[in-house]
């Protein structure tokens, strides 16, 4: 083999070597960012990510709306007067002792609540998403039937729900509002999205 012979296959293989890995370099270029697409934003996480609530300033009778996982999520400080409207329906109610599983372990009880006090409950209607509307007040007060005993109206078809978010019978809402995972962390913080599996 000549000199030149030599030289040209050398020049070929640093070409080949060189080409190589200018190729491995673009397609690592290439996937890092189609990979980082694929992996979930910060924003994504943090809709996903357990939320720590404080309770402590919401009074009886009144409501907190927080945000988990882009749903609402209702707070709900029961006075003694709401708790003792909850036995007092349950023939009205399609699943009054909570047998469908839209509430953990922990919930499935007359107040479907871990503490009876606050009911934390998804404020969305399982009919079709719609947001139901707080209606707290006796009766005719805000418009409802005579012997309405406070609870949950959905304006998009009607559905209502009491105050531990049981739905009526013969509703177009087929089941009670979904009660998420949640814990208590003190007698005022709670989290909602992580809890103990009943412990």
């Amino acid at each position: 083999m000549s000199d030149k012979q030599q030289v040209d296959k050398s020049k070929r293989r640093f070409l080949i070597a060189t080409t190589g890995a200018l190729g491995g370099v673009a397609a690592v270029a290439t996937a890092v960012p189609f990979v980082m697409s694929m992996t979930p934003s910060q924003r994504a996480r943090a809709a996903g990510a357990p939320v720590e609530v404080d309770i402590g300033k919401i009074e009886p009778g009144m409501m907190l709306t927080i945000e988990w996982r882009g749903k609402p999520v209702w707070i709900v400080h029961r006075t003694q007067e709401m708790l003792g409207k909850l036995s007092g329906i349950k023939e009205r109610l399609n699943d009054p002792d909570s047998q469908k599983p839209m509430q953990p372990a922990y919930a499935k009880n007359d107040a479907r609540s871990i503490k009876p006090d606050f009911l934390v409950v998804v404020g969305i209607c399982t009919h079709l998403g719609c947001s139901p509307t707080a209606k707290f007040k006796l009766g005719a007060d805000e418009g409802m039937a005579q012997d309405w005993p406070g609870g949950f109206l959905c304006p998009c078809h009607g559905s209502l729900f009491d105050l531990a978010g049981r739905v009526y019978k013969h509703m177009p809402a087929p089941d009670n509002l979904e009660i998420p995972p949640y814990k208590y962390l003190s007698d005022t913080r709670l989290i909602i999205g992580e809890d103990t599996k009943g412990a």
